[in-house]
C-alpha cells in the first residue's frame, strides 16, 4: 500500500480522537461522553452507530440541551463478523467521531469544517482525497465544487442505496456525503471506482437530514434542518499511521501483540493463517472488555448471546494459534490500558470484566474438547457423504452440550467446504430450549412509526401521576392499527395520546397503569401506558361513545392497582439493599420487572444464593417494613445524587436533574418509578425462588403487599388438599412423601428388570429369523414397548448367541419417542462398518441423531411412524455392505 509522502502528521489514535473534538469544541460543540453500548432504543441490541444516542431528537421526541455537540462514540456491529481478520477495516468493535448540529449550521459550514479538519489539521493531502455526493444533491456537489475547489470529475455522484440516509420507512431523512483516501493516486482519475478497497477508504461521512418522508414517500423539507457526522477512529489511524490496515495501529496492535506472546509468536512473522487468528483475537477482546464493563454478561439471548459468541470464538482463535488454557482475562489488561483514559468505566469495572471473561472462558473450555472431538468426527463424516452438510441436530447437540454457537459450527464447516442445517438447529432449538424472557420496555413499531411523523405536530405528555390520580386532559393524537386516526368509535382498540395524564407510563421494569378515559358518555378501559419518548402512549378499548382529537377527558387510574405496583417497586429497592448488605456489597441489579401481582429482580452475583442467605434476605426485608421507615423522594442534581451515595443502575442513562427515592438509613436509589411512602403499606414480603438465568446473573421472583396473601392461599389450598389425600398432618407430609419417593424408586427398578427380562425372552425369538450374509448373520427387527436400556441389553445378547454378525434393534417406548440399537461383531468393523456412525444416520431417518462405540451404539428419534422404514434402511444397507 502506498504512503503518504506529502503527509508529515502521524498521530496516536488518542490525539486523533482528542484532536478531533478539541477542533469542534473550538467550533460551539460541546464535548459529549460516550453513550453505553447498550442502547435506549428498543429496536436495536446494541449501539450501532455514533449518531444513535441522539436518534430521539432527529426525530423530534426530545429537546436537544445544546445546538451543537462532539462526541468519540463506542459501537457494535456483528453483522459482517465473518469479515473480522480477513479484510483490512472490518471490526466488531470500533469508535466513531462525530459532531452534530440540531437545526444550528448545515451543508455548507458542516462540508467547509470536515475538509479543513482533513486537510489542515490531519494534513491529509487534497489530491489524495475524493468525495461523493447523493446523485440529486446539487447543493452539496457545488459547495464541495465552487467553495471547497475539489474538480468536479473528482466528486462521484451515488445512487440512494450509498448516499441517502434514511430513519425508517417514514420520518426524517436526508442525502449524506462522504470523503474518501485514495491508497494509489498514481492510478489517475480517469476510472475513480469508490467501490474498490484496494485503493479507496472512506473516513468521513457527513449526513444533510433535509427532509420528512410520509407514507406515500413524499419529500417535504424539515423545519429545523440537522447535520450528523461520522469519522471512522480506526480508519484514520490506519491513513495516518501509514500502516496496511486498522488492526495494525496502535488502537489494535498492543492487544494482539499481547496474544502473540502467549502462543510464543511474532505477529509480522507471522504466516497468513495465524494474522487472521491473532486479529480475531484483538478485534473481539476489545469487544467484550467494552461490553462487560458497559453491565453486559454472557447468555443464551440478546445481547449476552453476542457476548458469549465473541468470547468463544476467541477461545477458538487461541488454541488455533497453539494458547492452551485461559488467557483472555490477561489479553483483557492491554485492552483495559488503551481504553481506560477516554473510557475510564473500563478501569473501574476491571475486576468484574476479568471475572467474567474467567467464568466463561473456563465454561467452554470445559466442554470444548469434547465438543472439538465431536465436531471433527461430524467432519469427517459428511466430508464424504453427498450432502456435504452437518445436520440440525448434531449443530444443536454442539450447541447445547458442549457450547458451541451455531454460528462457530457454520464458520468451522466452510472451512472444510460443509454446510450447516440451519433449520434443523432452529427446529431443535425450538423444541428444547428454554430462554430467559427480561421485560424490555418495548412498543409496537408500527404505532412508534406513526407518532414519528406526528412529531412535529403534537404536545408531549406531561406526566401528573406521582401526586395527582386524576385529570383532565386533552387528545393529542389517536392510533388504530398503528395508523393516524381523527376518531375512535366503541368496540375500536387503539392507542391514545394526551396532552397530560396521571397514567404512569412502563419503565424502569415497572409496568404501566391501568384505568380508564372517560367523558360524556364516553368510557375507554386503558390496560397499559407505555412510553415513545415524550409521548405517553394509552392502549385501550372504546367500551362505549365515542373520542375525537382535541376532546377533553378524564383521565382516571386504578388505584388498586398503583397501590399493589407501589408496593412490588419499593419491595424492590429494599431488596436490593438487602443483597448488598447480607450478600455481597459488590451486588448490582441487572435488570427487573415490577408487576401488580409479582416483582422480579435480577442481578449480577458468580454464585448461587444458600437457602439460608434466601431466608435471610428476606427476613431483614420484612423487618424494614415493620420497622416502618418514612420515604423521602427529591430531584437533585445527578452529580450530587451520587455523592449521596445513590445506587443508579449501571449502564442507565440518567439526565442531568434525577429523582431520588431515599429511605433514610435503608435504601437510597436513583428512580423515575412509583413507591410508597413508608415501607408499613407494604405489609409483607415473600421470596418465591432465586436461580440462575445466565452466567454470572441471578434472579430472584417475590410478591408484597396484597399478593403475598393471594400467594399463601393457593399454598395453603394445596397443602390442605395434599393433607386429606395423604391423611397426615401438613407437618407430615414431606416424610410422606419421601417414603412414597423411595416406594417409587424401588417399584420403578423392579419393573425395568422385568421390562429387561422380558426383552431378552422376546429377543430369543428372533435368533430365528437371523439372516445369512456370507459367513455372517443379521438380525434387524422391531420389540414393542421396550426401553432403551433393555433394548440394548437385548442386543448384546442376540449379538453374544450370534457370533459374528449385526444386530439393529428399534422399538417405541413412549409416544413420539424412538430407540434404536446396534451391535457389530469384530468381523462386521473389519468391514468398514461402525456402530456408532451406522445407527446415527439411521436414526436420521426418525427425525434423531446419536452415535457411540464402533461394536455398540445407541440413538434416538422422534418419528415413530418412520421406525419400519429405518429398520428397512438398516437392513438394506447391512445387505449391501456386508460380504
Amino acid at each position: 500500500m502506498a504512503k503518504s509522502p506529502t503527509s508529515s502528521t502521524t498521530m496516536t489514535g488518542a490525539e486523533i480522537r482528542q484532536t478531533f473534538l478539541e477542533f469542534y469544541a473550538a467550533r460551539g460543540h460541546a464535548i459529549k461522553p460516550s453513550a453505553s453500548l447498550v442502547p435506549e432504543d428498543p429496536t436495536v441490541l446494541l449501539t450501532i452507530a455514533g449518531m444513535l444516542p441522539f436518534k430521539p431528537i432527529f426525530l423530534g421526541q426530545r429537546p436537544a440541551d445544546v445546538d451543537r455537540a462532539t462526541t468519540s462514540q463506542k459501537c457494535i456491529r456483528t453483522n459482517d463478523i465473518e469479515n473480522v481478520g480477513r479484510t483490512a477495516r472490518h471490526h466488531t468493535f470500533f469508535e466513531m467521531l462525530g459532531n452534530f448540529s440540531f437545526g444550528d449550521y448545515f451543508k455548507e459550514q458542516a462540508i467547509a469544517w470536515a475538509w479543513e479538519l482533513s486537510t489542515e489539521v490531519f494534513k491529509l493531502p487534497a489530491e489524495r482525497l475524493v468525495v461523493s455526493v447523493f446523485r440529486e444533491d446539487d447543493d452539496a456537489f457545488a459547495i464541495w465544487r465552487d467553495q471547497i475547489g475539489i474538480p468536479a470529475h473528482r466528486i462521484q455522484r451515488m445512487d440512494e442505496a450509498d448516499n441517502f440516509w434514511t430513519s425508517g420507512p417514514t420520518g426524517p431523512c436526508g442525502p449524506c456525503s462522504e470523503i474518501y483516501y485514495d491508497f494509489h493516486p498514481e492510478l489517475g482519475d480517469d476510472k475513480i471506482d469508490l467501490e474498490d478497497d484496494s485503493r479507496f477508504i472512506e473516513f468521513y461521512n457527513l449526513v444533510f437530514m433535509q427532509y420528512n418522508r410520509d407514507a406515500e414517500g413524499n419529500l417535504t423539507p424539515l423545519q429545523n434542518q440537522n447535520i450528523d457526522t461520522g469519522l471512522g477512529l480506526e480508519r484514520m489511524a490506519q491513513i495516518l499511521q501509514q500502516v496496511p490496515n486498522n488492526y495494525e495501529t496502535d488502537l489494535i496492535l498492543p492487544i494482539i501483540d499481547a496474544a502473540a506472546g502467549l502462543a510464543g509468536l511474532d505477529y509480522g512473522k507471522s504466516d497468513e493463517k495465524t494474522k487472521v487468528s491473532l486479529k480475531v483475537i484483538g478485534d473481539h477482546v476489545r469487544a467484550v472488555v467494552h461490553m462487560i464493563a458497559d453491565g453486559i454478561t454472557a447468555s443464551n439471548v440478546g445481547r449476552g448471546y453476542i457476548l458469549r459468541r465473541l468470547i468463544r470464538r476467541v477461545v477458538r482463535h487461541g488454541r488455533l494459534i497453539g494458547i492452551e488454557g485461559a488467557f483472555i482475562s490477561k489479553v483483557a489488561e492491554s485492552a483495559i490500558q488503551l481504553a481506560e483514559e477516554p473510557f475510564p468505566n473500563t478501569r473501574q469495572r476491571e475486576v468484574q470484566i476479568k471475572a467474567e471473561l474467567d467464568r466463561e472462558e473456563s465454561r467452554f473450555l470445559e466442554t470444548l474438547e469434547r465438543g472439538e472431538k465431536l465436531l471433527d468426527e461430524l467432519l469427517k463424516r459428511e466430508s464424504g457423504s453427498k450432502t456435504k452438510q452437518i445436520a440440525g441436530t448434531d449443530a444443536f447437540v454442539l450447541y447445547d452440550t458442549y457450547g458451541f454457537p451455531l454460528e462457530l459450527t457454520q464458520e468451522i464447516a466452510e472451512e472444510q467446504g460443509l454446510t450447516v442445517d440451519a433449520a434443523g438447529f432452529e427446529t431443535a432449538m425450538e423444541e428444547q430450549r428454554q430462554r430467559s424472557k427480561d421485560a424490555h420496555e418495548t412498543i409496537d413499531l408500527t404505532v412508534q412509526g406513526s407518532l414519528d411523523s406526528l412529531a412535529e405536530h403534537i404536545h408531549s405528555t406531561e406526566f401528573l401521576g406521582y401526586k395527582d390520580i386524576t385529570s383532565t386532559s386533552k387528545v393529542e393524537a389517536l392510533l388504530v392499527g398503528g395508523k393516524s386516526v381523527e376518531r375512535m368509535e366503541a368496540g375500536q382498540e387503539g392507542q391514545v395520546v394526551l396532552n397530560q395524564t396521571p397514567f404512569y407510563a412502563e419503565s424502569g421494569g415497572q409496568v404501566g397503569d391501568r384505568g380508564y378515559l372517560s367523558g360524556d358518555d364516553l368510557l375507554i378501559r386503558v390496560h397499559d401506558v407505555k412510553k415513545d419518548g415524550d409521548f405517553f402512549v394509552h392502549f385501550g378499548k372504546v367500551e362505549r361513545g365515542s373520542l375525537s382529537v382535541g376532546d377533553q377527558v378524564t383521565a382516571q387510574i386504578d388505584r388498586a392497582c398503583r397501590r399493589r405496583a407501589q408496593a412490588n417497586h419499593t419491595a424492590t429497592h429494599l431488596l436490593q439493599a438487602a443483597l448488598k448488605k447480607l450478600v455481597d456489597p459488590d451486588i448490582s441489579q441487572a435488570g427487573s420487572l415490577v408487576a401488580f401481582d409479582r416483582l422480579r429482580f435480577d442481578f449480577n452475583c458468580p454464585r448461587a444464593l444458600t437457602a439460608d442467605e434466601v431466608q435471610q434476605v428476606e427476613e431483614q426485608v420484612n423487618s424494614w417494613i415493620a420497622e416502618g421507615h418514612q420515604g423521602e423522594i427529591t430531584v437533585m442534581a445527578l452529580e450530587e445524587a451520587k455523592a449521596k451515595g445513590a445506587i443508579a443502575m449501571f449502564g442507565e442513562k440518567y439526565s442531568a436533574e434525577v429523582r431520588v427515592i431515599d429511605f433514610p438509613g435503608v435504601s437510597m436509589e436513583l428512580c423515575g418509578g412509583t413507591h410508597v411512602s413508608n415501607t408499613a403499606e407494604i405489609g409483607l414480603f415473600k421470596i418465591i425462588s432465586e436461580a440462575g438465568v445466565a452466567s454470572g446473573t441471578r434472579r430472584i421472583e417475590a410478591v408484597a403487599g396484597p399478593a403475598v396473601l393471594e400467594y399463601l392461599n393457593v399454598r395453603d389450598a394445596v397443602v390442605r388438599d395434599l393433607s386429606d389425600r395423604f391423611k397426615a398432618k401438613p407437618e407430615e407430609l414431606s416424610d410422606r412423601v419421601t417414603t412414597l419417593q423411595t416406594d417409587l424408586k424401588t417399584a420403578q427398578k423392579e419393573l425395568e428388570a422385568l421390562k429387561s427380562e422380558l426383552a431378552v425372552l422376546k429377543s430369543d425369538q428372533l435368533l430365528a429369523s437371523a439372516e445369512s450374509v456370507g459367513s455372517l448373520k443379521i438380525i434387524v427387527a422391531e420389540l414393542e414397548g421396550v426401553s432403551a436400556e433393555a433394548l440394548k441389553t437385548a442386543a448384546e445378547r442376540l449379538l453374544q448367541k450370534l457370533g459374528a454378525g449385526a444386530v439393529v434393534l428399534g422399538s417405541v417406548p413412549e409416544p413420539e419417542k424412538v430407540s434404536l440399537v446396534a451391535a457389530f461383531s469384530p468381523e462386521v468393523i473389519e468391514q468398514k462398518l461402525q456402530a456408532g456412525k451406522f445407527i446415527g444416520g439411521i436414526a436420521k431417518l426418525t427425525g434423531g441423531g446419536g452415535g457411540g462405540r464402533p461394536n455398540l451404539a445407541q440413538a434416538g428419534g422422534r418419528d415413530a411412524s418412520k421406525l419400519p422404514e429405518a429398520l428397512a434402511s438398516a437392513k438394506a444397507q447391512l445387505l449391501e455392505t456386508l460380504v
